[in-house]
């Protein structure tokens, strides 16, 4: 098997998922003192080391199990209203699409998606594209950091300078950054951020988390109501870590994650990784979806299929040669992404 599909759902190493076994025969042993009496402490720890390693207050942070879910949270925590605008990219996540598209309609708000051009040439060109197709009635911004198909690293930190001036709630999917691209909550002064640990940070599946600016947390509500809601005045975190008896195994294994990457030296690994990322682009003779720098692709490339290319490519691959890639449509043009 030829795997280049890491980007899809992460790999967790073996130390890691023996500690994430663990948890969970700690939890089954004795439920009643795990959930009841430890678990707020242990979620705590969990949190500050997210915090450390994404650059956030973890008062700030609480533990979601994807980013869709995490994403799905803050879109029905903005207020939207009749006529108000989501405006958004076409390069985003084809789930969370559906997500805007569904809350949308439920609140009578429209969820536009600009073109982006493809290979794009810069970070400005992205930035003036999207923000020429602001409006009177856009009320939230809502981008990929680094984006899922196309495997492209956006100018977020510029939109959420823009928008954060204009009055414009800012949501970013940080689903492929945390251990792909470097993460600094506190200078990218999003509104609302998420990311996934299981992808690139490699800890188990069902570990992801939500950042809320502060003064905009007593707005948000988690999907599920339960025991975080007592008292007059539920707090951020006991409104998110208390929704019924649930698995939190994976939210607890994230600082072993982090462990096991410091102590492999990780960023070496990123670096040789991204040198096979440019090398696929450059040897496979096929178009690239932006320039040869490190300011827009990391671990993983997207290049675009000829247009004569079988329809069932990635079957063949995967069916004739065991190889394991992913092929996604845009429009008419076809891409295969390596990660």
């Amino acid at each position: 098997m030829t795997f280049l599909n890491h980007g899809s759902f992460g790999a967790c190493p073996r130390g890691v998922f023996e500690r994430y076994q663990e948890w969970q025969l700690k939890l089954e042993r004795q439920p009643v003192l795990f959930l009841a009496r430890r678990l707020e402490e242990l979620l705590a720890e969990a949190r500050a080391a997210v915090g450390a390693y994404v650059g956030a207050d973890p008062e700030d942070l609480v533990f979601v199990p994807n980013a869709t879910a995490g994403v799905n949270i803050a879109a029905r925590a903005l207020g939207l209203q009749p006529g108000d605008e989501v405006l958004s990219t076409d390069l985003e996540y084809g789930a969370l699409d559906l997500t805007w598209e569904r809350v949308c309609a439920e609140f009578g708000a429209r969820y536009l998606r600009t073109p982006i051009r493809l290979p794009v040439t810069s970070h400005d060109e992205i930035v003036e594209t999207l923000w020429s197709a602001v409006g009177p009635r856009t009320r939230v911004l809502f981008v990929s950091q680094h984006t899922s198909t196309t495997a492209l690293t956006l100018p977020v930190a510029e939109l959420c300078r823009r928008a954060r001036e204009a009055g414009i709630r800012t949501v970013i999917d940080g689903a492929h950054v945390p251990g792909h691209i470097p993460l600094d909550l506190r200078a990218l002064d999003a509104d609302y951020y998420v990311g996934n640990c299981h992808k690139w940070l490699c800890a188990p599946k069902g570990a992801g988390f939500l950042y809320v600016r502060r003064e905009l947390q007593g707005d948000i509500h988690p999907l599920v109501v339960s025991w975080g809601y007592e008292g007059d005045d539920p707090s951020f975190l006991s409104r998110h870590e208390k929704q019924g008896t649930r698995d939190p195994s994976a939210y607890l294994t994230v600082p072993a994650a982090i462990e096991w990457q410091d102590e492999h030296d990780w960023g070496s690994v990123r670096d040789r990784c991204h040198e096979l990322a440019r090398r696929a682009r450059n040897e496979l003779g096929l178009e690239a979806v932006a320039p040869d720098s490190r300011d827009f692709f990391g671990q993983m490339v997207t290049l675009r299929l000829p247009a004569g290319a079988p329809k069932d490519l990635q079957e063949r691959l995967y069916d004739d040669h065991r190889i394991e890639i992913p092929i996604s449509e845009r429009g008419t043009d076809r891409f295969i992404r390596a990660s």
